[in-house]
């Protein structure tokens, strides 16, 4: 909480004490004038109830514009993501890396800096190691293996990131990355026929 909303607390409750206390004097007061103790009583449950009211709806919209930011935080995420998987795919699908796509490559890292968890973020600089690493002489003519390989494993992370690490109840994390793997592996096993 921060100060703003400690002292609306401090200040709704000093409001609600004070009140009950008036009431309740009032309700003693009153209590040979026929009724008035019944309409005091109704005056206190009144203000209870708003008081009570509107703690509630005040909570309720906290909740729910943190819920749309988190949505929206979500939304972005997955662009960004996508953004990365759809350029990794044109990248996969030409001879040779020119330098232009390798600055793409490194200016992605700050959009994946902005939603991407650490896990992504460490494992997409592996996988531009390996891509370093395989495209010295700019060609994949071999290596499509180990880049599959290595997507594999990023696009696992990206899952985790995406869905949470309790996502899958059907299938435990080393399932769902032999699924990938095996899934890359064929693909490659395809691409190299």
């Amino acid at each position: 909480m921060n100060s703003q909303q400690l002292l609306y607390l401090f200040l709704s409750f000093l409001t609600l004490a004070t009140g009950y206390a008036f009431l309740r004097y009032a309700y003693n007061v009153t209590d040979s004038l026929p009724f008035t103790q019944e309409i005091v009583l109704i005056i206190l449950g009144t203000v209870a109830t708003i008081f009570i009211t509107s703690l509630l709806l005040n909570k309720q919209t906290m909740v729910e514009v943190e819920k749309e930011q988190n949505i929206k935080f979500l939304e972005l995420k997955t662009k960004t993501y996508e953004k990365l998987l759809d350029l990794l795919e044109e990248m996969s699908l030409v001879n040779q890396f020119s330098d232009a796509k390798f600055v793409h490559l490194s200016f992605i890292t700050h959009r994946l800096a902005l939603v991407a968890s650490p896990e992504v973020l460490e494992e997409y600089q592996r996988f531009l190691n390996t891509i370093q690493k395989i495209s010295r002489d700019n060609t994949f003519k071999g290596d499509t293996v180990i880049l599959h390989k290595a997507l594999s494993v990023l696009t696992l992370t990206i899952r985790n990131d995406l869905l949470g690490h309790s996502a899958s109840t059907q299938y435990s994390k080393k399932q769902l990355e032999d699924i990938i793997k095996k899934n890359s592996h064929q693909s490659s096993e395809i691409q190299n026929d």
